[in-house]
């Protein structure tokens, strides 16, 4: 069902200090900034190798993770898997019996649909799917 990992979703508070700290502690240089109004987060992702780290700041309390953050502060946030067929890959793991945060794909980064498993099924990591569609 996976391919490989797409990306790694770290929540933090301040996109410009997540950035700064990953630039100046890991050498990650080539950031690519993405505000999403309509998620209420703004976005900065660079590619290390094949896997695109990817860190996320609330804009609002209104943003899905807003609550995570404050109650865990910032780290790891979720882990996505690139899949070939996200529709059959949601139907495939649902009938596994893990829980859908995402009963249908949404539209995600750089052209691709995403969809997200619940953690309390996924051994209380938030998994994300990720098809390509390019």
């Amino acid at each position: 069902m996976f391919t490989h990992v797409d990306h790694l979703g770290f929540a933090v508070r301040d996109i410009e200090e997540a950035v700064e700290f990953y630039s100046r502690a890991f050498d990650v240089a080539e950031w690519e900034r993405i505000e999403m109004p309509e998620r209420n987060m703004a976005v900065a992702v660079a590619r290390v190798g094949e896997t695109l780290l990817e860190l996320i700041a609330p804009t609002s309390d209104a943003a899905a993770f807003a609550k995570f953050l404050r109650e865990r502060g910032p780290g790891i946030h979720h882990v996505a898997y690139r899949v070939d067929d996200i529709v059959a890959a949601l139907a495939e793991v649902k009938a596994r019996g893990i829980l859908l945060v995402d009963e249908q794909p949404r539209p995600g980064m750089h052209d691709t649909l995403t969809a997200f498993l619940h953690p309390k099924s996924t051994m209380g990591v938030l998994v994300e799917l990720v098809q390509h569609k390019a």
